[in-house]
C-alpha cells in the first residue's frame, strides 16, 4: 500500500517538473516563503468556488482560500461580473477615481474608526504605515507587538514572530530595540512590560485573533486592558484586522468588543481577491499625514504606491462588500460550519488535539499531554507541528483536501456541510492511524 508521499509524487508528476523549472527563476521556487512545502508544492492551474485544480488534473477542496482572503470562494461571480464591466474602461489610472470614493463610503459606514482612509497594495504596507503614523503622532519610538504576532514583512514589525520570540527573525533588520513584544492574553505580564517603556511608547499593535501564531482569539478583558493602558500613557492603540475585518460580520471585530482603536488596518477580504491594504484612522491621528497642512519635518509621509486605489481593486472591493452587506447569511453559514468543525475535530481526536479559532476560522493543534487550552503563541509552540504537517499533507495526498501545511483553515461561502463531512471522515482515518 502506497504511503502519502508516494501517492502525492505519483499524482503530481507535472507539478514536480514545473517546480524544478520554477526553482531556476525564483528563490526556493516560490514568491512567498510559506507557499513551499515538502517535497514540493503542486502547481495550480485554475480555481473555482471551493476547488483548486492543479496541472496534473487533480482537484482539491481548498481551506487555505487565498491566504484566507476569499470569503465567497475562488472566482466569485459576485465580484467577477463587476470587474469585467470595469476592464474596458481601464484597469490603471494613476489618478483619483470615482470607484475609490464609493468604496471608501462603504468602509467608513461599516468601520467607525475610518474617519480618514489611505489605500496601499498589501497588508505589510498598511501595518508599516500604521506604525509610522503612531511614531509621528506621539513623537515616541517604541512599538509593542504580540509574541507570535504576524504583521507582514515590514522591518518595523518583523520581530518575535516565531518561538522563542527573542531571536532575530531576519538579517538586515536595524533598530530592533524599538520593538518590544508582550504575551497575548496575559494582561498582568503585558502591563508589567509596557510599564517599563511607557515614557517612550508610541503604540501597541494587536490582532484580535492571532492568525499565524495559532488562530487564537484575544479575550475582551485583555484587549480592553491594553487599550486603557495605551490611552492613559498618550500612545496609540493599533488593531490589525487584516484577517478579521469583515470575516465574522459586516465590519470589524473590534466593534463587538466595545473597543476604541486609533487606527485599524484592513486587507484580504476587503479587496475581493485583488491586492489591497487599508489604513483606517481617526481624523486627529490621520491628519499627521496631511501634506497640505504639515511641513516636511512634522508630517508622517505615508505615500501609497503606483497601484494603490487602482480601479480594479476598488471595483472588486466594492462588489465584495456590497454583496456581504446585503447577504448576512454568509456569516451565519460559514460561522456554523466553523463551529461544527471545531467541536467535531476535538471529539474525533479524543484529547489528542485542541482546536482553536472563531467563526469560520479553525486550526488543529496536536497538544502535549496535560495541556487543556491554548491562550497564546507560546502554548501553540509547545504543540507538535510535525504532526500537524503530516495531518495536512496526508489529506492533500490521499483525500484531495488542501490546507497549506501547518496553517489554519478558513471556510468560504462556497463550502457546505458535505465538505465538513469529508474533512471529518479524513480526520477520522488519520486519527486512527496515529
Amino acid at each position: 500500500m502506497l504511503n502519502a508521499l508516494e501517492i502525492y509524487k505519483k499524482k503530481t508528476k507535472k507539478s514536480r517538473l514545473l517546480f524544478v523549472k520554477s526553482e531556476k527563476f525564483h528563490v526556493n521556487g516560490v514568491s512567498h516563503n510559506i507557499r513551499f512545502f515538502e517535497p514540493y508544492p503542486f502547481v495550480t492551474k485554475s480555481a473555482k468556488g471551493k476547488y483548486l485544480y492543479d496541472v496534473d488534473g487533480n482537484k482539491y477542496t481548498d481551506y487555505w482560500m487565498g491566504h484566507w482572503s476569499l470569503i465567497l470562494g475562488h472566482a466569485a461571480p459576485q465580484v467577477a461580473s463587476s470587474v469585467k464591466k470595469q476592464l474596458p474602461s481601464c484597469w490603471m489610472h494613476g489618478t483619483v477615481n470615482e470607484m475609490t470614493i464609493s468604496f471608501s463610503e462603504i468602509i467608513q459606514k461599516a468601520v467607525p474608526v475610518a474617519e480618514k482612509i489611505r489605500y496601499v497594495s498589501t497588508g505589510t504596507e498598511a501595518t508599516m504605515y500604521a506604525v509610522r503614523i503612531a511614531r509621528s503622532a506621539t513623537g515616541k519610538k517604541i512599538i509593542a507587538k504580540i509574541d507570535g504576532g504576524w504583521h507582514g514583512y515590514t522591518s518595523d514589525l518583523l520581530k518575535s514572530v516565531n518561538y522563542p520570540f527573542d531571536e532575530t527573525e531576519s538579517a538586515g533588520l536595524v533598530n530592533e530595540e524599538h520593538i518590544v513584544s508582550i504575551p497575548y492574553n496575559d494582561l498582568e505580564k503585558s502591563l508589567e512590560i509596557l510599564n517599563r517603556i511607557k515614557n517612550d511608547l508610541a503604540g501597541v499593535i494587536i490582532e484580535p485573533v492571532l492568525g499565524g501564531g495559532g488562530c487564537i482569539p484575544a479575550t475582551k478583558e485583555y484587549l480592553l486592558g491594553i487599550q486603557e493602558f495605551v490611552h492613559k500613557n498618550n500612545a496609540l492603540f493599533l488593531l490589525d484586522e487584516i484577517v478579521t475585518g469583515f470575516r465574522f460580520s459586516f465590519g470589524c471585530h473590534y466593534k463587538t468588543m466595545n473597543l476604541d482603536p486609533d487606527i485599524v488596518t484592513l486587507g484580504k477580504i476587503v479587496g475581493g481577491g485583488f491586492p489591497i491594504g487599508v489604513i483606517c484612522g481617526k481624523d486627529e491621528v490621520m491628519e499627521i499625514a496631511n501634506t497640505k497642512s504639515h511641513k516636511k519635518l512634522d508630517r508622517s509621509y505615508i505615500g501609497g504606491g503606483t497601484f494603490s486605489a487602482n480601479p480594479i481593486t476598488m471595483t472588486s472591493g466594492s462588489a465584495m462588500l456590497s454583496f456581504l452587506k446585503k447577504n448576512s447569511s454568509v456569516y451565519s453559514k460559514i460561522g456554523n460550519l466553523g463551529h461544527h468543525t471545531r467541536e467535531a475535530l476535538d471529539k474525533i481526536f479524543d484529547g489528542k488535539v485542541i482546536t482553536t479559532g472563531l467563526g469560520s476560522l479553525f486550526m488543529t493543534h496536536f497538544a502535549p499531554d496535560g495541556m487543556i487550552q491554548i491562550r497564546n503563541a507560546s502554548d501553540a509552540a509547545m504543540c507538535d507541528m510535525d504532526m500537524l504537517h503530516r495531518y495536512h499533507f496526508e489529506m492533500i495526498a490521499k483525500d484531495g483536501i488542501f490546507f497549506l501545511p501547518g496553517k489554519l483553515g478558513a471556510f468560504s461561502y462556497s463550502h457546505s456541510q458535505s465538505d465538513v463531512k469529508e474533512l471529518l471522515d479524513a480526520s477520522n482515518r488519520f486519527s486512527a492511524s496515529i
